[in-house]
């Protein structure tokens, strides 16, 4: 106990005072509150570093359970077949009557087609021939959208009452580029050299993007009036989701099987994979920076707790001639060290947090910060106040009571 002294080998030796963790907590925290500015510039850097990285981790994460909820809303078992180049180089096409054939697959739901018209289509018949936009003309079957999860937005979609009529469905940014922002009898653009009414706009589609810049026509009408040849540019198709691998690998030979080596077969989903693969390549990129930001923070902080046993000498020296061990002295230094740590871990924390929620709720994603993110920053901030505050704390610890005294 404090102030006690007793008796050992026949004489009195003083006993050291005994520091409970609350009595180093306590005083490592009147250390802190000495310095208010320095102490928070000092957390501020740890502060930016932890929330550099549970922002990023955070936003990845947020990003990754959108795209997540968003194929389970569309599914991951979409295919596509695509004419690949031939062997010689040339272009080549799917046969006419590749869709029926692949329909016939037992384990495909469901089987669609697109097919590339030579037509251009216009806001009317006064624009440029040159100015197309970049708008592809298509003709489509009438079961694309249950096939490919496509939604209108507005009207409806090609059917057997419409299809062999000068009728036109639009993609979100070919009605954008076409200034169409409605569909009705009224509505008309200029398709192929004749008028068009537009039946119908299609909202966004994650897993067949392409469609956003296409003007939708009927097959039978193309085939009629705008010289389509038959041959499918694109088949969609929808496979038994546990039978997706399966069904991939044997579509080329289906498709077209005089020629199955100039079949392109893909899974769009695959592609959302990859995209997001890329994306957490960049992810970790910001994390590393976010880590040498916090690496700075705890040079700082060892810079901060350096200068404090500097000016702190003459206190140093007190405590110690009263009685101090040095292991006490050590274990202060080393307590204020980690408490200024912890205050910028927290706020890292709390910054990340706020940030993620922030630009989720600006991109319309679920918000979602890992616990293991959130431990981790303040993990690591012990961690660094541990290491930053190590030296400066051992080196006050080391100072001899007369010398520390002797310092003005």
């Amino acid at each position: 106990m404090s102030g006690e002294r007793r008796r050992a080998g026949g004489g009195d030796r003083p006993r050291p005072a005994r520091m409970s963790p609350a009595d180093v907590l306590r005083v490592g925290g009147y250390g802190l509150r000495a310095r208010p500015m320095r102490v928070f510039l000092s957390a501020l850097g740890i502060a930016i570093g932890i929330a550099a990285m549970v922002g990023v981790v955070g936003i990845s994460t947020s990003s990754t359970e959108d795209l997540n909820r968003r194929l389970a809303a569309l599914g991951t078992n979409l295919l596509s077949v695509t004419p690949g180049p031939s062997l010689s180089g040339d272009a080549s096409h799917l046969p006419t009557e590749s869709v029926e054939m692949v329909g016939n697959i037992p384990d495909v739901e469901s089987v669609s087609a697109l097919g590339k018209v030579d037509a251009k289509v216009y806001r009317n018949d006064h624009i440029p021939e040159a100015e197309t936009s970049g708008i592809a003309v298509f003709a489509a079957r009438n079961n694309l959208p249950e096939t490919t999860g496509a939604e209108l937005t507005d009207g409806r979609w090609l059917n057997s009452a419409n299809d062999r009529y000068p009728s036109v469905v639009l993609g979100p940014r070919a009605a954008e580029q076409l200034g169409v922002n409605r569909a009705g009898a009224d509505v008309q653009v200029w398709l192929g050299d004749r008028w068009f009414t537009v039946i119908g706009l299609l909202a966004p589609n994650v897993l067949t993007p392409e469609l956003d810049t296409q003007a939708l026509v009927g097959w039978p009408y193309a085939a009629e009036h705008l010289a389509f040849d038959g041959y499918p540019t694109v088949i969609h198709v929808r496979a038994v989701e546990a039978r997706v691998t399966q069904v991939q690998s044997i579509l080329g030979a289906t498709a077209n099987p005089e020629k199955p080596d100039e079949v392109a077969v893909s899974r769009p989903s695959d592609v959302l994979a990859a995209k997001e693969a890329t994306d957490d390549t960049l992810s970790g990129l910001l994390l590393g920076l976010g880590a040498v930001a916090l690496l700075v923070g705890g040079v700082g902080v060892a810079n901060t707790m350096v200068i404090s046993v500097l000016e702190r000498r003459s206190e140093i020296g007190l405590r110690r001639s009263l009685g101090a061990t040095r292991g006490q002295i050590r274990n202060q230094f080393l307590c204020e060290s980690q408490l200024l740590s912890a205050l910028g871990g927290v706020g890292g924390v709390t910054l990340g947090i706020a940030v993620t929620i922030g630009y989720a709720s600006y991109q319309g994603w679920p918000s979602v910060v890992p616990v293991w993110a959130m431990a981790g920053g303040v993990g690591s901030t012990l961690l660094i106040g541990a290491l930053a505050g190590f030296y400066p704390a051992v080196r006050a610890a080391r100072l001899p009571p007369t010398e520390a005294l002797a310092t003005p």
